[in-house]
């Protein structure tokens, strides 16, 4: 089925729109480039639009109420948007999921060591990467420090101009002709991924008798004591994640395109996020909720598997109609969710892992999966075809430019969304997101226009699903 192209649909009006919709989002890819920046980032932005934290809600003693905006943050990793509804929760939730974390290499808790003069960090990769993708680009280091009285250091370099980057390196062409023979999975191997941070011998006064024998990784502690103030056993309770360095740059002659990291899956975070603002009063509550660990199953305290949504809604139902398990289960069964991932964005390049008929296309629009998973859609949720029409029917009624795709040809692979976890309490669910170029690699394609309408799509679901 031909869908239309959606830059040709766009008046002076609505480029003008797409435009600042693009460049806000820009900016929230270069400041959420790890999960806790992006729900730092979200919290900020909630708050100024009136969202109160649910703690400080519960502690007040006062009924939530219709018109209300409520948020819930899980550990600094997922955060959980409300805004109240004047039907009952137990007639369900419209949601919008999507998850915040992107591939990765974390940096391991002894990870500080010096070979022959380097200094480096020792990591270990996060999701699914092409391994040889990673070296020799410019890479930054994010995350925390935690010491052991509960100081936070928020760590952050390689992003401004003045900043050192840092790099992966990698074998030279000369001298590579078995590495060359090797297989894609191998050619750089995920202990090979090591971070190379220094190479100067910290000074030492010639009168010592005893002199550091591992001189340039002294040079780094006492870099890191003087600027952070942080000892290396502190590394032991550190998150620090290793990214490309740089910002969210327009891509093409035509400025078509958003090439950036982590996009898979901010790409439908933060239009997520951006839909979830600008909704006033709604009929069934609204909901926003960005997970972590989705690139690795889901699993742990803060990603979809875990209660923490189930508890938020319990503690809502509590807040306005009074403590029912009855009615929390009822609220979780009867919601509606666009589980918002990324799709694989057709590439002539590689025509022959897609089946054309069944792909997403760059600048046609949203993006909607009725199943995922792979082979025999293994570990897919399936969408109704009666939850089908009503979603065609709200994109449509908000003139959404939207498509129906499968990642690609039936045995080619797969992959996996939060979808399948909320869809266990019964709720109609089904995948949408943004058609991607390079998914997983260090830097992403996104077309101007499928931004813009994820957004638009977002929006129109929020407020037309009844």
């Amino acid at each position: 089925m031909e869908r239309r192209n959606a830059w040709t649909t766009y008046n002076a009006e609505e480029l003008k729109k797409l435009n600042a919709i693009n460049e806000d989002y820009k900016k929230c890819l270069d400041a959420g480039k790890t999960e806790r920046e992006c729900i730092a980032l979200t919290i900020e932005r909630a708050e100024a639009a009136g969202y109160k934290n649910i703690k400080d809600v519960i502690k007040s003693g006062e009924k939530v109420q219709a018109g209300d905006k409520i948020y819930a943050v899980c550990m600094n990793k997922m955060i959980a948007m409300f805004n109240m509804g004047t039907k009952p929760l137990e007639e369900g939730i419209n949601i919008l999921g999507a998850h915040i974390d992107s591939p990765r290499i974390d940096v391991k808790q002894n990870p500080l060591y010096e070979n022959e003069e380097f200094a480096y960090l020792d990591t270990h990769y996060y999701g699914g990467i092409k391994k040889y993708q990673w070296v020799t680009i410019p890479l930054a280091i994010h995350g925390v420090i935690v010491k052991k009285d509960g100081t936070v250091v928020n760590v952050n370099i390689g992003e401004k101009d003045e900043d050192p980057v840092f790099v992966i390196t990698d074998l030279l062409i000369h001298l590579a002709s078995k590495q060359m023979d090797k297989k894609a999975a191998g050619v750089v191997e995920g202990e090979n991924l090591d971070l190379l941070i220094g190479s100067r011998p910290i000074e030492q006064d010639e009168s010592l008798e005893k002199k550091e024998k591992e001189a340039v990784k002294a040079n780094v502690m006492n870099l890191l004591k003087e600027y952070y103030d942080v000892e290396e056993e502190d590394f032991i309770s550190a998150e620090l994640e290793i990214v490309p360095a740089g910002k969210a740059r327009d891509c093409g002659f035509d400025r078509s395109i958003v090439l950036a990291y982590g996009q898979d899956d901010r790409v439908c975070a933060f239009t997520s996020l951006f839909a979830m603002l600008d909704v006033e009063k709604t009929e069934r509550t609204a909901c926003c909720i960005l997970v972590d660990k989705e690139e690795i199953g889901s699993v742990g305290a803060t990603g979809m598997h875990s209660r923490f949504f189930e508890n938020i809604v319990a503690e809502l139902v509590a807040l306005t109609e009074g403590e029912s398990d009855l009615k929390v289960r009822r609220a979780l069964m009867n919601s509606t969710m666009l589980s918002s991932d990324v799709s694989a964005a057709y590439d002539p390049m590689y025509a022959e892992v897609f089946e054309k008929r069944s792909s997403a296309f760059f600048g046609k629009g949203l993006v909607f999966n009725k199943f995922t998973g792979s082979r025999g859609k293994s570990g897919s949720n399936d969408a109704n075809a009666e939850y089908l029409a009503k979603i065609r029917q709200a994109m449509d009624s908000q003139d959404v430019s939207y498509q129906f795709a499968e990642l690609g040809k039936v045995d080619a692979g797969g992959g996996g969304t939060i979808a399948y976890i909320m869809a266990n309490y019964g709720m109609e669910v089904i995948d949408s997101g943004v058609a991607v170029l390079s998914m997983h690699a260090p830097w992403e394609a996104t077309s101007k226009a499928d931004v813009y309408e994820a957004y638009k799509g977002y929006k129109a679901f929020i407020e037309e699903m009844k």
